[in-house]
């Protein structure tokens, strides 16, 4: 009995489709193309990053598709996926809405919460509710990327990116307040670029 209810259980999942694209979505994308110069594969569709309760996406068109792209064949238009971002679009649903207050896509996503790994959904949490805020006084953000046994991995963006004090905020402001509430965290490392910042505190070498 076990055994017939995990195979109906995998059943039932393998008919979520990846993603589906309303007809409203599917047209505006159409028209879209349409009035580009010069050819487009499809649509591409990714995670840019995340808070604790949803992800922030990034669409735009594509001339041609990675080779390890997941593409998604909507008939007349194709949606391409790269496979990271594939793991958490299963099930979402893409809409076109335009009323008077807006318009846009809008984008359903049942996968939720946005980590897998408890750990990392609690300090995601920790990170919009209390270090975002105030690192967002003076104009910045920080996003989490991964969290492994004891190493979280975060970037700086906006002002952050390339600020004299990023190494401070860092130190003093991330690194303590994680570590405060989850002391097994043995360092938070920053993968940002901060020498293509609008004031990078890393001067290249010049040759």
């Amino acid at each position: 009995m076990k055994n017939l209810l995990t195979r109906l259980k995998k059943k039932k999942e393998n008919e979520i489709p990846l993603l589906t694209v309303t007809d409203a979505a599917r047209e505006k994308v159409k028209s879209i193309i349409e009035n580009e110069e010069g050819d487009v594969q499809g649509l591409r569709v990714s995670i840019q990053g995340r808070t604790a309760s949803e992800f922030q996406y990034g669409l735009g068109l594509e001339v041609e598709a990675a080779p390890d792209d997941v593409i998604v064949d909507c008939g007349d238009i194709q949606i391409l996926i790269d496979p990271e971002s594939a793991k958490s679009l299963k099930g979402v649903t893409i809409d076109y809405v335009e009323d008077l207050n807006s318009s846009g896509f809008k984008i359903d996503n049942p996968n939720t919460p946005t980590w897998d790994n408890p750990k990392a959904q609690k300090i995601q949490e920790l990170i919009d509710d209390q270090i975002n805020p105030g690192v967002a006084a003076h104009g910045g953000h920080i996003s989490l990327l991964d969290v492994t046994d004891d190493t979280v991995y975060i970037e700086m963006g906006g002002g952050c990116q390339g600020c004299g004090m990023a190494d401070v905020t860092l130190k003093h402001g991330v690194e303590a307040m994680i570590q405060e509430v989850f002391p097994e965290i043995k360092q938070i490392i920053d993968t940002t670029d901060h020498a293509s910042g609008a004031n990078p505190y890393y001067q290249p070498g010049k040759g």
